[in-house]
C-alpha cells in the first residue's frame, strides 16, 4: 500500500538504526522526547526502541489530549450531562476515561444521562438541528489538530442559526506543552515534533521554540521509518551543536501549513488567560476558547459552570509520565489495577496513551 509498506522496511529500518548508532558519539547519552501520543503508539507497537542504541533514549511527551485533559474538565461535562439535563456528545476515546468520585462519561450515561458517542462536531451539529428542543454540547477536545473542525462548526451554527448548540472548549496548544517540559526540569536534548499538528499549524509553529530552548525538532511521521529518520536527524543536529526545526514529514507538512484552518481559528477562537493541564500544572495563554462574537456558543458561559481542580488518583502516575519523568512501568499500578479493563489513569484507558501503548504491544513485561 503506497505511504505505509515502503516505510516498514525492515533492512531500511537497520540501516537508519545503523546510522543513529554512528551519529551518537561514545561519550553522549541523549534523551529525545517524541511529543505526539501516535507517535509513542508507533514506536511500541514496532519496536523502535529495541533498535537504537543504548545511548539514546526515547522519553514519552504529553501529545495525548485526552491523557493531559484535568479530572475537573471531565467533571464538567459530566455535570452538563447529568444535571443540565443536556445532550453530551463526545470522541469515544473520552467515554472511559476515570473522574472524580470513581465516575466516567459511561457510568454517567448509565445513570441516564443523555451522552453519545459522536465522530466529530458536525455530527453533533446535525444532533442539534435534528433536536431543536434539547441543549446539546459538543465536548471538544485536543490539540490544533481538531480545533479547526470544531471552528467550522461553531461558524456553521451562528451562520445557520442552531441556538441549542454549544461547546465545552477544551482545545490546547503544543508550544506551551513544550515549555513547560524544559521549564519543569526534565532533561530533554532534542523533540521529534508532531505530524498531525504540524499539517495544521506548520512546522513554522515550532521555530521560536527551538530558538528560544536551543532544542531541535523534527517534525515526523507516524511509520516507523518516518521515527528512526526524524531520530537520525536529531542526533546529527545535535552532534553538529545545531538547534533548528526540520521537516521528515514532507509528504504532508510545509513550514506554513493549512492556511485556511489557520484562518478559521483566528476568527472563531481566542487564547485563554489560563488553563489547568494534566501533569503540566496552570499555563497561561496554553488553549483556546470562543472569541467574544461567538461567546453565545460557549457552553461554560451559558450554563455558568465553573472549573475546580480535582487531584489525579494518589496511585495513579498519570501526571509524571505525561511530564516525561515515569514510564509506563514505573508506576505501581499499572498492568496490575491498572488494566485497560480497569483503567485508574487516562494515559491508560485513552487511544493515544504512553500506558495504553505499553500494555497493548506487551512492552509492560519489561523492567524499569
Amino acid at each position: 500500500m503506497k505511504y505505509v509498506s515502503e516505510f516498514r522496511r525492515g533492512d531500511t529500518a537497520r540501516t537508519l538504526a545503523a546510522a543513529i548508532d554512528a551519529a551518537v558519539p561514545a561519550d553522549r547519552h541523549w534523551r529525545i522526547m517524541e511529543f505526539c501520543g501516535g507517535h509513542t503508539h508507533s514506536i511500541c507497537r514496532f519496536g523502535l526502541t529495541d533498535l537504537l542504541p543504548e545511548r539514546v533514549e526515547l522519553v514519552h511527551g504529553p501529545g495525548c489530549p485526552v491523557c493531559v485533559l484535568p479530572i475537573g474538565r471531565l467533571d464538567q461535562a459530566i455535570d452538563l450531562a447529568l444535571t443540565r439535563n443536556a445532550i453530551l456528545c463526545s470522541f469515544g476515546d473520552m467515554i472511559r476515561v476515570p473522574a472524580s468520585h470513581r465516575t466516567s462519561l459511561m457510568s454517567a450515561k448509565a445513570r441516564g444521562a443523555d451522552i453519545r458517542v459522536v465522530y466529530g462536531p458536525q455530527e453533533a451539529l446535525k444532533i442539534a438541528r435534528a433536536e431543536p428542543e434539547r441543549e446539546v454540547v459538543f465536548f471538544a477536545i485536543g490539540f490544533e489538530t481538531t480545533a479547526p473542525t470544531t471552528a467550522l462548526a461553531v461558524k456553521e451554527a451562528a451562520q445557520t442559526g442552531i441556538g441549542n448548540f454549544s461547546i465545552l472548549c477544551n482545545h490546547v496548544l503544543t508550544p506551551a506543552a513544550l515549555t513547560a517540559i524544559l521549564e519543569g526540569g526534565v532533561a530533554i536534548d532534542g523533540f521529534v515534533g508532531p505530524g498531525h499538528v504540524s499539517t495544521i499549524t506548520g512546522t513554522r509553529l515550532f521555530e521560536p521554540f527551538a530558538a528560544l530552548a536551543r532544542k531541535p525538532v523534527v517534525v515526523a511521521g507516524f511509520e516507523p521509518l518516518d521515527l528512526l529518520q526524524a531520530i537520525l536527524m536529531v542526533v546529527r543536529q545535535l552532534a553538529d551543536g545545531r538547534a533548528e526545526v526540520e521537516n521528515q514529514y514532507a509528504r504532508a507538512v510545509s513550514r506554513d501549513g493549512n492556511a485556511v484552518a489557520q484562518a478559521l481559528m483566528a476568527e472563531v477562537f481566542t487564547l485563554r488567560p489560563e488553563f489547568d493541564w494534566r501533569g503540566l500544572g496552570t499555563m497561561p495563554d496554553s488553549a483556546l476558547t470562543l472569541a467574544d462574537r461567538y461567546a453565545c456558543f460557549d457552553a461554560e458561559r451559558r450554563f455558568n459552570i465553573g472549573y475546580a481542580s480535582v487531584a489525579d488518583h494518589k496511585a495513579c502516575a498519570c501526571a509524571d509520565i505525561v511530564r516525561g519523568l515515569k514510564k509506563p512501568q514505573d508506576c505501581k499500578v499499572f498492568g496490575t489495577a491498572c488494566t485497560p479493563q480497569t483503567p485508574i489513569g487516562a494515559c491508560m484507558v485513552s487511544p493515544e496513551g504512553s500506558c495504553a501503548a505499553y500494555y497493548a504491544y506487551g512492552r509492560h513485561r519489561e523492567p524499569a
